[in-house]
């Protein structure tokens, strides 16, 4: 009887997986998709994405050093190691201006204009 439980069980759960795949996926290509670089300064140092959707910030730091990309308002925060590249996802957001820095180089900053 255990066996039989676990197999269905097991069974149930891989349907499970399956099915939230697609979605998962379809949610993905919904993103806005965003590049930003970093030498110091951000380039460019404004992005625009539309409202109610989700945001994909993809940051490559150029630098030396590694860099922090942050934003309060975002309630974001990711380390990119230094000559690296990092994906940055960022909930749907309402129409406004939020902030980003670099929290290692607080004179780095840049505005995601969402409208």
């Amino acid at each position: 009887m255990f066996a039989s439980l676990t197999t269905r069980t097991f069974a149930f759960a891989a349907l499970c997986v399956a099915a939230m795949l697609p979605l998962s996926a379809a949610n993905a290509q919904q993103a806005t998709e965003l590049q930003i670089t970093y030498d110091g300064a951000f380039q460019p140092s404004e992005l625009r994405a539309p409202a109610g959707k989700p945001i994909t910030v993809k940051v490559k730091n150029n630098t030396a050093k590694a860099m922090e990309f942050e934003s309060k308002t975002l309630k974001v925060e990711k380390v990119i190691p230094s000559k690296g590249e990092a994906v940055v996802n960022v909930r749907a957001q309402k129409a406004g201006r939020y902030e980003f820095f670099d929290e290692f180089n607080e004179k780095a900053r840049g505005n995601l204009v969402v409208e």
